[in-house]
């Protein structure tokens, strides 16, 4: 059977460990010495410990996700990011994309697998005919989605800063969290990490590199 998976890509970032320990030195000298960048892991460690947390809001992380409908929900209800998302309002979708869950029984995948392609096949259907009752192509396209299982993928266009996107990892990159959506932040964390433009922030609050790639998820 073909992979349903939730994706996540990273388009770019901008800033990294010396921009926050920039934005902290602010109130005496930025000037970058260096016996200063010596000093910048234990600065962001102290900064991250005393709840010191606007210098870590001066990066950006940018992301290209596709996801099934509870994680595309879970996201938008944190509202600590910069989101947008193709909607289905506004465009038919085509890319007939629909995640199955990794952990269920191959005979439960594959039935699920069956429910989310008659879905889509009845979505478009019902598109085509309610353009041909009359119906307008807008209204069309906003209405046929209701045939769209839960399962259905989005691909969303998402940034945070680097504080709020500490605070999403806390949350959803935890065992509490739903598996989906725990996934996705460690993608998305290990793609941070390799960045090696963030090792003291990350430090600074907790995510060593051994904890990185040993966490439970």
């Amino acid at each position: 059977m073909k992979e349903h998976k939730n994706k996540v890509e990273l388009i770019g970032t901008y800033g990294g460990d010396e921009t926050h320990a920039l934005s902290a030195w602010t109130s005496t000298s930025r000037d970058l010495t260096e016996e200063k960048k010596g000093r910048i892991d234990k600065l962001l460690t102290m900064l991250a410990s005393n709840g010191h947390g606007t210098p870590f809001e001066k990066s950006s992380l940018h992301f290209l996700l596709t996801t099934e409908m509870a994680s595309h929900i879970q996201f938008l209800k944190h509202r600590i990011s910069s989101f947008n998302a193709e909607s289905a309002r506004y465009k038919e979708l085509k890319d007939d994309k629909f995640y199955i869950p990794v952990d269920w029984p191959q005979d439960e995948q594959t039935k699920l697998a069956e429910h989310c392609q008659n879905c889509i096949d009845q979505y478009h259907k019902c598109l085509d005919r309610l353009v041909k009752s009359g119906v307008s192509k807008k209204r069309a396209k906003e209405s046929a989605r209701f045939y769209l299982p839960y399962s259905n993928q989005l691909t969303a266009d998402v940034m945070f800063n680097f504080r709020s996107f500490m605070h999403f990892m806390g949350l959803r990159n935890s065992p509490d969290a739903q598996l989906e959506i725990r996934q996705i932040a460690q993608q998305m964390l290990e793609l941070i990490e390799k960045t090696g433009q963030f090792t003291h922030s990350l430090n600074a609050f907790g995510w060593t590199k051994d904890k990185i790639y040993n966490s439970q998820t």
